[in-house]
């Protein structure tokens, strides 16, 4: 069975090629805000909407425009993928009902483009890799990768740093690893990040919370700074550190504990929580954004592919904290979260909230499995 695979190495440009790189990421940025304009004014102007086939033949009209030539500097491909991108962007407002598509800033943190690999014009030799237009760029290849790529997205982030992601097909009967066939419950908090159902914890690093002062302290010096001026530059790019720490730490604490987790385990059980609703509680917003429980489940999933594991999800409304894992008594008083112990009426079993509620999901997920 073939899946692809997403692989984000680090890019070292010399000079040259960094000038390249920022030339294309514009001109692909100038691209999708130029036809959607174009495709904006001819609806509210004609009522007429413009198709991607006819974006694309402006496209090369506009190319061969004298006052346009330097379009022809950038990498063909990637301007091309521009206008899928909007295209996408306007399909998924007409028929998923998100938001319009919005115009491209060059003072968003993060910039990028994406290319494909069209007759091995992506590809690996050594320590370098070559991207169209650009040539061998010197990268850090922290893992080994067997597979075709498909396509690479060269991303700018505000700190300055070049990434390439790369999206490579691969067999996963050739990259199948072998888990230790465990089994666990797991109940997510935001004291502490998870309890399994052996009782033990996974601290919560809370990267935002221990980088706030540092973080306030850099966003109050940027606005004192003169907007345009090389100070406040600077100040920017300290402040675009602080959030790359943040999320730095947030990143590599679930990548290990993900990990971690699909090695040791056959069946892993966790909640199926609405976290998108659970934001709009604005008392506890910042904490579960801090903790990023989506990213986690999200990480889970597709690991657990390639260690042949099973990630079940239990109903959102299962009452795992009030439930006695012991006898199944339902005790309706553990709905109050300030009770962390408490002990069944019935059975006279001592229980852990956590604990107790990570036992009841991984039971749960396991009957799930069985009745499947």
């Amino acid at each position: 069975m073939e899946y692809t695979k997403g692989y984000k190495f680090r890019l070292y440009p010399n000079k040259e090629q960094a000038i390249l790189l920022n030339k294309t990421l514009g001109c692909c940025r100038f691209i999708f805000n130029h036809f959607l304009s174009v495709r904006r004014d001819s609806w509210e102007n004609e009522k007429k909407s413009v198709s991607y086939s006819e974006t694309s033949s402006l496209m090369t009209q506009l190319k061969s425009d004298e006052n346009h030539l330097w379009l022809k500097e950038a990498d063909s491909v990637a301007l091309q993928q521009s206008l899928r991108d909007l295209d996408i962007a306007y399909q998924n407002f007409f028929k998923h009902g998100r938001g319009y598509p919005k115009f491209k800033s060059k003072r968003n943190r993060q910039q990028s483009y994406r290319t494909h690999n069209d007759g091995k014009k992506i590809r690996v030799e050594g320590k370098r890799i070559k991207l169209p237009k650009v040539g061998f760029v010197k990268f850090e290849q922290s893992r080994e990768f067997n597979g075709r790529i498909l396509n690479a997205t060269v991303t700018r982030t505000a700190t300055g740093k070049y990434f390439v992601s790369l999206c490579v097909e691969e067999e996963i009967a050739d990259n199948l690893r072998q888990n230790d066939d465990g089994q666990i419950g797991l109940d997510v908090g935001l004291k502490e990040f998870c309890t399994d159902n052996h009782g033990n914890t996974f601290a919560n690093p809370k990267p935002l919370r221990r980088l706030s002062k540092k973080l306030t302290k850099a966003q109050r010096k940027l606005s004192r700074r003169k907007l345009g001026s090389n100070n406040r530059n600077r100040q920017r790019i300290i402040l675009a550190r602080v959030h790359e720490k943040i999320t730095n730490i947030r990143k590599d604490f679930l990548h290990k504990l993900t990990t971690k987790l699909c090695r040791e385990n056959q069946t892993i059980a966790v909640e199926s929580l609405n976290v998108q609703g659970m934001m709009k509680n604005h008392k506890l917003a910042r904490a579960i954004a801090d903790v990023s429980w989506g990213e986690f489940f999200r990480q889970l999933q597709y690991k657990a592919i390639f260690y042949g594991c099973d990630v079940i999800k239990v109903p959102t409304f299962y009452p795992s904290s009030q439930t006695c894992c012991n006898c199944g008594y339902k005790n309706s008083l553990t709905k109050d979260l300030s009770v962390r112990h408490w002990t069944c009426p019935v059975c006279g079993t001592a229980h852990d909230r956590d604990k107790n509620a990570a036992i009841n999901i991984l039971h749960k997920a396991l009957e799930m499995k069985n009745s499947a």
